[in-house]
């Protein structure tokens, strides 16, 4: 039996492909933006911790703000993240707790990643991010 192919079909292959092809594009391109906001977050949390961490070992809390954000700043660089506004807040009231008591200071940092290179219109070119983390300080270590 040989396949014939119905006049009124033709070029029912391309009208399709154009129906369908936008959906697909968006899929993938929401998989993408997904995959990066994942990855965005991680960069985050890893420049909270790195903050909370250097400015657990500053002297002052002083230094400890300057260094922190020093600390995260150099973090997300180095995780190829770019922000169009990133806060970085360090808690230092651990500072002011007397020696041999426990202490810790906290790193938030906040951040509003852009992802305008892979956005369709409608799907987010910004996402709002927040990591923290909470490093101690050293109890018999003197504080100022």
């Amino acid at each position: 039996m040989s396949t014939r192919r119905n006049r009124s079909e033709h070029g029912s292959v391309s009208i399709e492909m154009a129906v369908v092809a936008p959906a697909i594009l968006a899929l993938f391109a929401g998989a993408v933006i997904g995959g990066r906001v994942n990855i965005a977050r991680q960069a985050l949390e890893a420049a909270a911790y790195d903050a909370a961490r250097t400015a657990s070992l500053a002297r002052t809390a002083d230094d400890a703000n300057e260094q922190a954000t020093a600390a995260a700043d150099s973090t997300l660089d180095a995780q190829g993240l770019s922000c169009t506004s990133l806060e970085v807040t360090i808690s230092t009231t651990g500072f002011e707790v007397p020696v041999g008591q426990t202490a810790t200071v906290t790193a938030t940092v906040s951040c509003t990643a852009t992802f305008s290179d892979v956005a369709l219109p409608g799907m987010p070119g910004t996402v709002p991010l927040e990591a923290s983390f909470t490093s101690p300080l050293d109890t018999y270590r003197s504080r100022t």
